[in-house]
């Protein structure tokens, strides 16, 4: 990595003068903060913005990076994907990096797309038919694809919920139903598994979801490691969901 960031950084003054400073500084930063993509293990991307809720994010993050400390398992590539290769805000003010840029860059195949709770998941966002159509482009080769809170409303604005059951945050199921009246909808649980789609409630009980992808690719045991790890008490039978058959 050093080796290549050295020939880049030849590679940019060997451009000249013509070479503008906003356009050296997005070179350089892309490469000094591209994620190493390890082959053989899942690509996990999180879809983030500006106004993203930092619970919705973190935690499932939490969980799926720590598969990496795990032996003898497929653990799992966890990296970020924005419109934007600068940095975004969340809604609670702490700034991140985005990892890849999904409008211009080519990003490695993604096995799981988690997409976290924003501010405007429920208005703006939904009309934003670059981000809609990288979700349904992800959708057509994806493992799993996960939302927490109103990601939910992305999901399913970009058409990939129409054949299955989902739920989001409890206090938006009403209008969740409202604005996409011919969902299956569920409420009272925490997350609902239906195919590859797995929706939760978000908050706190993102970690719960998360956990859950983790039993399903892992095991028991392994997801019950990972919990005790971060300090969580995790069972599934005591996680109100739905599993429809």
């Amino acid at each position: 990595m050093k080796y290549s960031y050295i020939v880049l950084l030849m590679f940019i003054f060997s451009m000249g003068c013509n070479t503008k400073k906003e356009e050296i500084q997005t070179i350089v930063q892309k490469e000094k903060h591209q994620p190493k993509i390890k082959s053989g293990w899942y690509n996990v991307a999180f879809l983030i913005m500006d106004g993203t809720y930092n619970t919705e994010f973190t935690a499932p993050f939490d969980i799926f990076q720590h598969t990496q400390f795990r032996k003898g398992i497929k653990a799992m590539n966890t990296f970020t994907v924005a419109n934007t290769l600068d940095p975004v805000t969340t809604f609670e003010g702490v700034r991140i990096l985005p990892d890849f840029d999904y409008t211009n860059d080519s990003i490695p195949q993604v096995d799981i797309l988690v997409v976290p709770s924003a501010e405007h998941h429920l208005d703006s966002d939904l009309k934003d038919s670059i981000m809609l159509n990288f979700v349904r482009k992800v959708n057509k080769n994806a493992l799993y694809m996960t939302s927490h809170c109103d990601g939910a409303f992305v999901l399913a604005k970009a058409g990939v919920l129409d054949n299955v059951i989902s739920t989001t945050f409890p206090s938006d199921i009403e209008l969740y139903r409202k604005t996409f009246p011919h969902l299956g909808v569920a409420d009272d649980v925490l997350f609902v598994h239906d195919g590859k789609y797995i929706t939760s409630a978000g908050g706190a009980k993102s970690f719960e979801a998360a956990l859950y992808l983790c039993e399903v690719l892992y095991g028991k045991e392994i997801a019950e490691d990972i919990a005790n790890g971060l300090v969580i008490d995790w069972n599934i039978s005591k996680v109100p969901h739905l599993i429809p058959e």
